[in-house]
């Protein structure tokens, strides 16, 4: 037990700090924990085949098909257009869909879908994306309490409710304390965000290229209609590499390549038009023809794509087959999690695989798609989670609190456990601290003989406050690299947040369901 509470707190330093780079930490966690003997081999590498991790990476991998097949650009361009371009619109609008799709699929699967969306809206509005991703997280969190099928702790908790001789909770009946959440999230996020979150461009940021085609056709003074853009023929620039074999081969504008899958648009030297010319190094030539021919052409050692062919298509706002395919797999897959099918990871990898093998993205893409840091992270506390529940140090923090304040008043027990909760979810997963508390809380409620309902709602409500750190859901970590967030960036706007769902857990719930 010790050495798991000295371990957590040394990752939560070198998180906080930024010194070292948090996969490195989650890593270290996971051998520090098994060279102490706090956790066996296995345990210490479970994390690498975590159901979350692989559910995590396939849902990678559908996000970038629909980055991919621009149709993340048309619903950017879409909500943009619906709602202006105000950043608490566009903010506000995006909560709103994020928390309804949450509460048919999951948090995770609902932000994977929205991240690049959002990333899309904030580069259209001028806006960082560091505005709107966190809101995002927070609004999923909240979204979770709609519905039944919102959380797996949603459907956790209702089955304790009966085990514990009480009925079942509704389907819409979280949604009692799930819509005010959600109304204070947004608000918070509106009428703070732009005070608490930070305003910081991530290092691999995508530039705006939506307005791509007319700036090249501005640039190099031709008609639009040579520049156009479409979901299967586009444009690109290359630059002529020193050394290139392409040196001294002769071009002029309207001649194919040698493949005759390409057409020369335009010819530039040191920024003038050179019409017909033998190449050097340092020239630029614009390319017109299908994608996948500017891809290949793209990709040769000779050339220099200015911004690559793959870039460029992800703005192409006219959906094409492909596109189509992408959101019928997507529709499939949320189908599939809605009526819980199967586990989440084998739909995900199921909806990944059948891209890969419908063409919608090819396998480098794939690869390409899954951010490995991420993984890593997720993969490496993983063993944290097992210790501290193996260790015995969950079970005592919980009694420990119990002993001192549960025994005094239902509403003291009632914040007792909310508090036991929201502490320990912000570095174990809210199912296994759920597991964990409520044991504790039915056993209380039935030795003062009082309703399990208002215990477990509040439970479950902080279980859903995971708004500290990055670490507390996979849903906080997937929006920290695109959000270009440190550790130490979450708990200002997440305190507020906090605050709202601890009151809420703590004093709403047994208004609602009484004692």
């Amino acid at each position: 037990m010790t050495a798991t509470l000295v371990i957590l707190l040394l990752a939560v330093t070198a998180f906080i700090s930024n010194k070292i780079a948090p996969p490195i930490v989650a890593l270290a966690v996971a051998l520090a924990l098994y060279a102490t003997g706090t956790v066996t081999l296995a345990e210490s590498l479970a994390g690498f085949s975590d159901p979350v991790v692989l559910y995590l990476a396939a849902l990678y991998v559908v996000s970038e098909s629909l980055d991919a097949t621009g149709v993340t650009a048309w619903a950017g361009q879409q909500l943009v257009h619906r709602v202006g371009g105000s950043l608490t619109a566009v903010t506000a609008a995006l909560m709103l869909v994020c928390a309804a799709l949450t509460a048919l699929i999951s948090v995770n699967g609902a932000v994977a879908a929205l991240v690049p969306v959002a990333v899309m809206v904030a580069t259209r509005t001028g806006e960082p994306p560091s505005q709107i991703l966190m809101p995002l997280a927070f609004a999923a969190h909240a979204g979770s309490l709609l519905t039944l099928l919102g959380t797996p702790v949603n459907v956790l908790v209702s089955e304790l409710s009966v085990e514990a001789g009480s009925r079942p909770f509704g389907f819409f009946e979280f949604a009692f304390l799930g819509l005010p959440l959600l109304g204070g999230t947004i608000l918070t996020s509106l009428l703070m965000g732009k005070r608490l979150l930070p305003s910081r461009q991530p290092m691999n940021a995508r530039p705006d290229l939506s307005f791509h085609a007319e700036t090249l056709a501005a640039h190099y003074a031709v008609d639009d209609d040579r520049t156009s853009i479409s979901h299967n023929r586009g444009v690109s620039e290359v630059m002529i590499a020193p050394r290139s074999p392409f040196e001294g081969s002769p071009v002029f504008p309207g001649m194919r390549t040698q493949s005759g899958d390409l057409v020369v648009v335009a010819v530039h030297r040191a920024g003038e038009d050179i019409g017909s010319a033998r190449l050097q190094a340092g020239d630029v030539v614009v390319l017109r023809g299908t994608w996948d021919a500017l891809d290949r052409q793209a990709g040769h050692p000779g050339l220099l794509p200015v911004n690559p062919p793959s870039e460029l298509r992800r703005h192409a706002v006219r959906l094409g087959a492909r596109s189509y395919t992408a959101l019928t797999v997507l529709a499939a897959m949320c189908t599939m999690l809605a009526l819980d099918i199967a586990p989440a990871a084998i739909v995900s990898l199921t909806a990944a695989g059948t891209l890969v093998a419908l063409r919608v993205l090819s396998v480098p893409q794939a690869q390409h798609a899954i951010s490995l840091p991420t993984l890593l992270i997720v993969a490496g506390m993983v063993p944290m989670s097992t210790a501290i529940q193996s260790s015995g140090l969950a079970d005592s923090i919980a009694d420990g609190l119990l002993r001192a304040f549960g025994d005094r008043s239902p509403l003291l027990l009632q914040l007792t456990i909310v508090l036991t909760v929201v502490v320990m979810g912000q570095f174990i997963s809210n199912l296994a601290t759920v597991l964990i508390v409520a044991p504790i809380a039915m056993t209380a409620a039935a030795t003062a003989d009082l309703s399990p309902l208002p215990l477990l709602m509040g439970i479950t409500v902080a279980g859903a406050a995971s708004f500290i750190t990055p670490v507390a859901t996979a849903a906080n970590l997937m929006v920290q690299e695109p959000g270009g967030y440190r550790f130490g960036d979450y708990w200002r706007p997440g305190l507020p947040n906090l605050a709202l769902f601890v009151l809420a857990g703590s004093f709403l719930a047994p208004l609602i369901w009484p004692y």
